[in-house]
C-alpha cells in the first residue's frame, strides 16, 4: 500500500486528532505525522535529525566513544544518553475558565492547546531535551521542572489528560510567579489566549527575558473569537464572571473585529520588539504550524 503526505497529514488536523482515544497516542502519531511531514510540502527540504550522539568535548570519558562512528567519519562522537539533555525547555499551559470556550463543534481552545503540548513534550523528549510543565489560571496549579526521561514524559501525558479549565484568568501574576521559579534559563513556551491585561502580560512576559530565557508565545483563540459572526441575536455570558449581555452581534460585528485587531496586532508588535516569538493559532489550525514554530526556534538555538 502507498502512503501518500495526506494519510500522515490526517493527524496535524485537529478534528481527527479529536476522536483519538487517549493523550499517549495523541502525542505519537502527530509527532510522526510532524516528522514525515517534513520531508514533503510544505516544509519541503527541511529536516529534522533526533539527537543519539554529540561532538566528543575535552572532559568526557573515552568510554563512551562511538568507535563505528569514528572508523566511517573519522570524527569522535559521544553516545548520548537518557539523562543528558541539549536544552530545558518549560511549556506553559493557561487552564482558566476562558479556555473552555469552543463554537460550532470544535475542540475546546484549553484541549486544542493541550494537545499541542503533547506533540511538544513527545518531540522535545525524543530529541533528548529536557521538558517541564507548567499549569495556571489566577494562581499556579502545577509546576513539573524539566527532565528527559520517557517516565517523566508519561506524567506530563497524564497530567494533560485530567487538565480542566476552571477559575479566572491571572496570566500576568502566575508568569511573573513562574519566571521567579526558572532558575536554568532555556526555552520558555506560554499557550494561552491572553485575555488579560496586555501591558501587564508583556511585563511578564519580559520578566523572561531579563532571566535570559528565550520566549514563544502560542497565542490560543477559537475562530469564533476572531470572526464574532454569532448571527442576529445572542446572550453572551463572561465564562469567568457569568454577567450576561443580550445583544444583536451583526450591530457590533465590525467594531469588535477591529478591536481584536488592534488587541492582536498589539500583543505581535510588543513580542518582536522584545525579541520573543509570536505566533496566533485558533483551533482549527493544523498542529503542524506549532511544532514548525518551535523546531524553527529549536534549530536557531543550535
Amino acid at each position: 500500500m502507498i502512503e501518500t503526505f495526506q494519510d500522515y497529514r490526517k493527524f496535524l488536523q485537529p478534528e481527527i486528532v479529536a476522536r483519538l482515544a487517549n493523550m499517549e497516542l495523541v502525542a505519537r502519531l502527530v509527532v510522526e505525522g510532524f516528522i514525515t511531514g517534513l520531508h514533503k510540502s510544505p516544509y519541503h527540504g527541511f529536516s529534522v535529525e533526533f539527537a543519539e550522539h554529540r561532538q566528543y568535548m575535552p572532559g568526557d570519558e573515552i568510554k563512551h566513544l562511538d568507535w563505528k562512528i569514528f572508523g566511517r567519519t573519522d570524527r569522535y562522537y559521544i553516545k548520548q544518553f537518557e539523562e543528558e539533555t541539549n536544552l530545558k525547555a518549560y511549556i506553559i499551559l493557561d487552564a482558566s475558565r476562558s479556555m473552555s470556550f469552543s463554537s460550532n463543534g470544535r475542540m475546546t481552545k484549553l484541549k486544542y492547546a493541550s494537545y499541542i503540548t503533547a506533540a511538544l513534550s513527545q518531540l522535545m523528549v525524543q530529541q533528548r531535551d529536557a521538558v517541564g510543565f507548567t499549569i495556571y489560571d489566577e494562581k499556579v496549579r502545577l509546576y513539573m521542572p524539566p527532565h528527559a526521561t520517557k517516565s517523566y514524559l508519561r506524567e506530563i501525558l497524564r497530567q494533560l489528560e485530567l487538565v480542566s479549565a476552571s477559575n479566572k484568568t491571572a496570566t500576568a501574576s502566575a508568569l511573573h510567579l513562574i519566571a521567579e521559579r526558572i532558575k536554568r534559563r532555556g526555552l520558555v513556551i506560554i499557550l494561552s489566549d491572553l485575555f488579560d491585561n496586555p501591558s501587564e502580560v508583556m511585563a511578564a512576559l519580559r520578566h523572561f527575558r531579563h532571566k535570559k530565557n528565550e520566549v514563544i508565545v502560542m497565542h490560543i483563540l477559537d475562530p469564533l473569537e476572531l470572526s464574532f459572526a454569532f448571527g442576529r441575536d445572542a446572550v453572551f455570558k463572561d465564562m469567568e464572571t457569568s454577567e450576561e449581555l443580550t445583544t444583536q452581534p451583526w450591530h457590533i460585528q465590525r467594531s469588535y473585529q477591529e478591536e481584536m485587531k488592534i488587541f492582536l496586532n498589539n500583543y505581535k508588535k510588543e513580542c518582536r520588539d522584545h525579541k520573543i516569538d509570536y505566533v496566533r493559532l485558533d483551533t482549527s489550525t493544523p498542529f503542524d504550524v506549532a511544532l514548525f514554530q518551535y523546531l524553527n526556534k529549536r534549530k536557531r538555538l543550535g
